[in-house]
């Protein structure tokens, strides 16, 4: 049962990501072509809002776990022998994380 859950899981993952993100693409879309930004310092100001930050910092959250799933997959099912894929999936997660808190840094202490 265990397998079975985490393969259910992943696939959530794998979806829930893939919508919010195209609702986030789709939604940004539209406000950048109803209301667009003609300078870095309009662009910065309008990300820097509470709400706008929050929905980016959940983008790049969701970009990064629909990454992480599908790339671990990719790894469990093709990258051999099993010390190959133990280093290429701690690189993977030091990469995730490095990017991770590229973002944080950005949206709140850029």
């Amino acid at each position: 049962m265990k397998s079975t859950a985490s393969g259910l899981g992943a696939w959530l993952v794998q979806r829930v990501t893939a919508v919010y993100m195209l609702l986030f693409v789709l939604a940004m879309a539209g406000f950048l072509l109803l209301y667009p930004k003609h300078s870095y310092a309009q662009w910065s100001g309008w990300v820097r809002q509470p709400v706008v930050a929050i929905a980016v910092f959940v983008f790049f959250a969701a970009l990064l776990s629909h990454l992480w799933v599908g790339l671990r997959d990719v790894l469990f099912d093709y990258a051999r022998p099993a010390g190959l894929r133990r280093v290429l999936l701690a690189a993977l997660a030091l990469a995730l994380a490095g990017m991770a808190l590229w973002v944080i840094r950005i949206l709140f202490w850029g």
